[in-house]
């Protein structure tokens, strides 16, 4: 028995041999009897709003189409949000936390050994 609906007495509705040999094995075939498989797609057309008559294609298409225009808005908002925010921000946390060693320089009392220097310019000598 269908849930809440055990107290309403049935009605006959006529319909082809034909269309209610399909309607019966869709009814099986989603395990729903067919008061409720009725109900169920009466339920999903006025949901939709869209009519038995109405083809799906360009329903389906326009969605497509608002979707994907989300999507490459949602893109388009993270690349930005990079560019101007993380790149940056990661560079200088990166800075900071590179380690430079700083260049070093001798100790003063430490005396470097002289290497012997000749002067540039050494004075003539005569040969005479």
């Amino acid at each position: 028995m269908d849930k809440g609906f055990e107290k309403e007495r049935f009605e006959s509705l006529r319909i082809k041999q034909s269309v209610a040999k399909k309607f019966r094995n869709y009814s099986k075939s989603i395990s729903k009897s067919q008061s409720m498989t009725l109900l169920l797609m009466l339920e999903f057309f006025r949901d939709q709003g869209i009519s038995p008559m109405d083809s799906l294609g360009p329903h389906l298409i326009a969605s497509e189409v608002r979707i994907l225009k989300r999507i490459n808005a949602v893109i388009a908002i993270m690349r930005d949000m990079e560019k101007t925010q993380t790149k940056p921000t990661a560079a200088m946390i990166l800075s900071l936390f590179e380690e430079t060693t700083p260049k070093e320089q001798p100790l003063i009392l430490e005396k470097k050994q002289m290497e012997e220097k000749f002067p540039k310019y050494r004075e003539r000598e005569d040969k005479n």
